[in-house]
């Protein structure tokens, strides 16, 4: 049953990823991947909250499965933002890529340590 609910929840988190995307995309521009860097960030923010509470005890381990390895797991994605990192490289240049590169992966690690230190930091 578990694989179900992962199913589902995958399901419901690529869906909001595209219309997250294509949102941020239709406001922002393009000149940069906004879309993916915003999904990627809060989606690290999420992840570290709920692994936060599942450490905690706040949430059952099977649902933060479901929630992290479905939702999340659908609504975030690396490989995204490293195709889109070589298409910057070609636009931009390989500086801008790097640049790029490295904010999102800091943003999205901070982002996680953030969600981790609202839920054990708090607790």
């Amino acid at each position: 049953m578990s694989w179900l609910a992962i199913a589902a929840a995958g399901a419901l988190g690529a869906v909001a990823r595209f219309l997250i995307s294509q949102t941020a995309m239709q406001r922002l521009g393009t000149r940069l991947p906004w879309g993916t860097v915003l999904v990627n960030v809060s989606g690290a923010l999420a992840a570290g909250v709920v692994t936060g509470l599942v450490t905690e005890a706040l949430l059952p381990a099977a649902l933060g499965r479901v929630v992290a390895g479905g939702f999340l797991g659908a609504y975030t994605t690396f490989s995204t933002a490293m195709v889109e990192t070589l298409q910057l490289r070609e636009r931009a240049g390989s500086a801008a890529a790097i640049a790029h590169l490295l904010a999102e992966s800091l943003a999205a690690l901070a982002a996680a340590g953030l969600g981790w230190w609202l839920v054990v930091g708090v607790a």
